[in-house]
């Protein structure tokens, strides 16, 4: 058996005969309770239903927060902001007001799907050698990683503002008021949290306010002890108090400049410049055909939503519910599609502002029908290349090799109005750049470019830039039919996060699996040659069809709605999150 799939839906079946309903709303009262009850939910397999909203995000607290936000008649923006800010304090290593984000949107009232921007800019005073040592050799990852180096201008904050303008509907200063209460009281560590600050504890020691704070005596914060965060209640009062002004502009944006250039042994470029002037900006949704649905997500800046769609585009043509996901035919055809997929990646994505990216050609039915023709052998394709797609002009790029470390969130979200939200959010590599200014960690996204600038004589598509946004795998996802939404998905997990989204909604769309099935399947996720894969049971069938194979953990952080006569939520079990739903 290539897949262990029994596990999960003999969990479905035994919780269906015995589990009984408990309350979901969080009323006076129960709150704890409804968390127990989305926890069981995930622990025996099964979704959490609800008929009027729901949310799903990396944390019970944060999810508990935008809970409360939608039970007040709140929109599903006003929730992302209590989600997000919440988010940032008690799972501060994967996201915050430090760092970026992209939201996928739908308006129910206007029958409209909106993509925003919110990713982070290179600095203005940014060059394309930034991370390379005097000899022009790139530097080694995390020697440009920590410290200020590697800081890109901060597009989370703006992105909240933004979307709140367009869709907001409680008062602004109110959707802050859970991660103030736990910022000031107090939060439970989590288990999650301190595994991380202790695998880290030499990177984050470099720095005094990052120490102080999860290296309390010299010692890391341990899962169960209480954590106050004074500095970003602080922040956040001013941010609900003056809006994201206070956040570009004044004392908070010096504090972070300060910060970046004065890092140190490895100072950034990040200038006042840079955060006055950060814009998020507003791209074309890109959609895919796929069965009988359309699976729409980011553009560039972000490879999420192309890449994706290639997947599902080359797989179109095979009749993968015939194979079923025990065969390893099945996961031939997606892995090889998936490289295929990755090649085109490499070569051709990158910010959309700055280079020309043939989205319609990479997308387009004669091109995905002939790179789909390489698929219809029975083992492991030897070699992958790079297509050649349709450019409505032409380039000669060259291949990039950027490093993409798994962290990032994902978080969504459909409201009482029909709204649904898909946002992923993200410092980057966990901790970011390890560098602390009023409570939050700044991103390292800059890390997201390629460190080279050329090979073989040809530029490459992601190298750094000026005020250029780094290329990213971030897919918030959310599929249509018929004109409408019906599921609302992504996942962190760097470059494997659009393999996990393809092989979820494989799964649900082809397999039939509920939301949670699709989320707990065992991943396997091929993008360069080699099979990843999470359990034993899976090595052996690719492995007979000409795969090198690497079994490990695959941590992924998936979050889904399924939107249809109930809403179906689903957390993904790797990780701490729930789906809490009324």
């Amino acid at each position: 058996m290539l897949l262990a799939l029994a596990g999960p839906l003999a969990a479905q079946q035994a919780a269906d005969a015995v589990a009984p309903e408990a309350p979901t709303a969080l009323a006076a009262g129960h709150e704890d309770a409804a968390i127990d009850a989305a926890l069981r939910a995930k622990a025996e397999g099964r979704p959490v239903e609800a008929h009027d909203w729901m949310v799903a995000a990396a944390n019970p607290l944060a999810v508990a927060a935008g809970a409360r936000i939608l039970e007040r008649g709140g929109s599903a923006v006003d929730a992302m902001i209590a989600v997000q800010t919440v988010l940032g304090l008690v799972e501060p290593q994967s996201s915050g007001l430090g760092g970026g984000a992209f939201l996928v949107y739908w308006d129910a009232a206007e029958g409209r799907l909106t993509t925003l921007d919110g990713r982070e800019t290179a600095p203005l005073r940014a060059t394309p050698t930034l991370f390379q040592d005097e000899a022009g050799a790139p530097l080694k990852f995390y020697d440009a990683v920590v410290g200020g180096r590697s800081v890109g201008t901060p597009g989370t904050p703006a992105l909240m503002e933004r979307a709140y303008k367009h869709w907001g509907r409680l008062p602004w200063p109110e959707l802050f008021d859970d991660a103030i209460r736990l910022a000031t009281d107090g939060f439970e560590v989590s288990p999650r949290l301190a595994g991380l600050v202790a695998g880290d504890a030499e990177r984050l020691a470099r720095f005094p306010a990052t120490a102080a704070y999860f290296l309390p005596d010299g010692q890391p914060i341990a899962a169960g002890d209480t954590l106050t965060n004074m500095p970003y209640a602080l922040t956040l009062r001013l941010l609900a108090a003056n809006g994201v002004r206070s956040f570009y502009m004044g004392k908070l944006a010096g504090q972070i400049v300060q910060a970046v250039t004065t890092a140190p042994g490895n100072p950034g470029v990040l200038g006042q410049a840079d955060l006055a002037l950060y814009q998020v900006v507003e791209r074309p949704a890109v959609c895919q055909p796929y069965r009988a649905f359309e699976v729409c997500g980011m553009g560039p800046p972000s490879s999420g939503a192309l890449t994706l769609g290639q997947i599902l585009g080359l797989l179109d043509g095979f009749d993968l519910a015939a194979l079923g996901a025990q065969d390893p035919q099945a996961w031939r055809l997606i892995g090889d599609a998936s490289r295929l997929a990755f090649a085109d990646r490499g070569r051709y994505m990158a910010d959309s502002d700055y280079v020309p990216v043939p989205v319609k050609g990479l997308l387009a039915a004669d091109y995905l029908a002939e790179r789909a023709a390489l698929l219809q052998g029975e083992t492991a394709l030897e070699e992958v290349a790079p297509g050649t797609p349709d450019y409505d002009h032409a380039l000669n790029w060259a291949d990039d090799t950027a490093i993409e470390f798994p962290s990032t969130s994902h978080i969504s979200i459909v409201d009482a109005e029909g709204n649904v939200l898909s946002m992923t959010t993200t410092i980057e590599n966990a901790f970011g750049s390890r560098l602390m200014v009023g409570g939050f960690l700044l991103n390292n996204e800059l890390t997201d470019f390629s460190f080279r600038t050329h090979a073989d004589g040809r530029p490459i598509a992601n190298r750094v830039e000026p005020g250029k946004r780094p290329r990213s795998s971030m897919a918030p996802t959310i599929v249509m039919r018929d004109g409408a939404p019906v599921l609302a998905i992504g996942s962190p997990g760097g470059s494997r996060i659009i393999g996990y989204v393809a092989q979820a909604v494989i799964g649900w769309a082809d397999w039939g699996l509920d939301v949670q099935q699709a989320l707990a399947m065992p991943h396997a996720v091929n993008r360069f040659g080699t099979y990843d894969v999470e359990t034993d049971s899976q090595v052996a069938g690719l492995e007979a069809l000409g795969y090198e194979v690497n079994q490990r953990e695959l941590n992924s952080g998936l979050h889904a709605i399924e939107i249809g006569k109930t809403l179906k939520g689903g957390a993904d079990p790797r990780r701490e999150g729930i789906a809490l739903g009324q």
